[in-house]
């Protein structure tokens, strides 16, 4: 196939919608952490109460993102994207009907469930749909929706929304409708992968046989797939705690208002908006191994920085900012391009499922239970403890990935070549 003629207007076309979709994915599942402080109010909840709703979607996402992965490998991607866009834009509306902790959790959940279907069908969509020199890129781009819709303009969002709205319940309906109004774009122009030139590039007849005879011990024995898994856990026990528990942490402990907390958040959006592009862009030249040392590294050193800062506005979004770039970013890499160069063959979906699975269950999921049974015993200050020990070991996880990047790949192709 000629990769010279490719087609450019559905990839891009495609790619625009699915950020959109994953900011949406993003604005749904994180504007509930700056409604927190009237919420937990409302209905009398407590720190733990709080890890527990956060885990509930975490867990759910994660489970549902490893079936569906693979679900979608068998029938394509739109039945699996137009459903879900309208089941968790459903989900965040009626978030505001919620009476109870109990309630809640189970309307949560849903939205677990249906946006971690979304999740990694989304990201092997936006890989069938790039051009293979700027897979990086584009999925990193897809992904940035997440961050600046979610936790960038969330925050500012909800807390400007709570000046005109009677109470939070109705902004959980006003951001839920641009889902609905997605879906119909998406029903439009979406193709399956086998009528797409990249999904005709990476998926041939025998591959879709091979797919039958893999399972989950294969995708696990893949190395690079195992290591993704354990590096997004740890940059997810980082990003997830912090997302959810920041909020709660300024307003309690470090005293600031409402509109204060929302300014200083919303860093966590706009460093990860740049991050989530950026970093896998720049794997694309430098490659996956090096970029996930350093996000790892800039992870450590800035998650200790903020833990110790002082309550001042520019210093703690600055932190933040920084932060979030390097955490989100490596999400984006390591669930991006890193899990779908390492598939095997016909099998994109599903090891992205299989990543994203494992990451959201234990960094979406488990870590913020933690982080609320730490800060209801020990004190919300000392929530970092549990991101911090992560990144360490995304540190050391990082120098065993394998090179992917096609155009490292490609250059010790040529170098080894020139040799003979």
């Amino acid at each position: 196939m000629n990769i010279q003629k490719w087609d450019t207007s559905y990839e891009w076309k495609i790619v625009l919608l699915l950020t959109l979709s994953f900011g949406l994915v993003g604005l749904d599942r994180w504007i509930i952490a700056p409604l927190l402080p009237s919420i937990m109010k409302d209905l009398s909840l407590n720190y733990q109460d709080v890890g527990l709703i956060f885990g509930a979607l975490g867990i759910t996402w994660g489970i549902f993102a490893i079936y569906a992965g693979r679900l979608s490998d068998k029938i394509g991607h739109r039945k699996i994207l137009l459903i879900s866009l309208v089941v968790f834009s459903l989900a965040s509306g009626f978030s505001g009907a919620a009476m109870g902790l109990t309630s809640l959790i189970l309307i949560r959940s849903i939205m677990g469930i249906s946006e971690g279907a979304f999740c990694p069908t989304s990201f092997a969509a936006t890989a069938v749909a790039a051009k293979p020199s700027r897979r990086g890129a584009l999925q990193g781009l897809q992904q940035s929706g997440f961050a600046l819709f979610g936790l960038g303009l969330g925050p500012i969002i909800a807390t400007q929304l709570l000046l005109i709205v009677p109470s939070w319940r109705e902004v959980f309906w006003v951001v839920a409708i641009p889902g609905f109004i997605i879906a119909v774009f998406l029903f439009f122009i979406l193709k399956e992968p086998q009528d797409t030139q990249g999904g005709q590039l990476l998926i041939t007849e025998k591959q879709v046989e091979t797919q039958v005879k893999v399972n989950w011990i294969d995708l696990l024995k893949t190395r690079n797939i195992l290591l993704s898994m354990i590096g997004l856990f740890c940059t997810m026990s980082c990003v997830f705690v912090i997302s959810a528990m920041v909020p709660l942490y300024l307003e309690n402990f470090l005293k600031l208002s409402s509109q204060e907390m929302g300014l200083i958040v919303s860093a966590i959006g706009f460093g990860g908006f740049l991050g989530q592009f950026l970093v896998p862009a720049a794997s694309d030249w430098i490659g996956r191994r090096l970029a996930s040392i350093l996000g790892f590294i800039g992870a450590t050193i800035f998650i200790y920085l903020f833990a110790n800062a002082s309550a001042s506005i520019p210093i703690l979004f600055g932190l933040l900012f920084v932060l979030s770039f390097f955490s989100l970013g490596l999400i984006a890499l390591l669930s991006g391009p890193l899990a779908a160069e390492s598939a095997p063959a016909g099998l994109v979906a599903s090891s992205i499922g299989l990543v994203v699975g494992a990451g959201e269950i234990f960094g979406g999921g488990i870590a913020p239970v933690i982080s609320g049974i730490i800060a209801e015993n020990y004190g919300i200050q000392n929530i970092f403890y549990l991101s911090l020990v992560g990144t360490i070991i995304g540190i050391c996880m990082s120098f065993f990935i394998k090179e992917t990047a096609p155009r490292k790949v490609q250059r010790w192709i040529r170098k080894f070549e020139q040799h003979l």
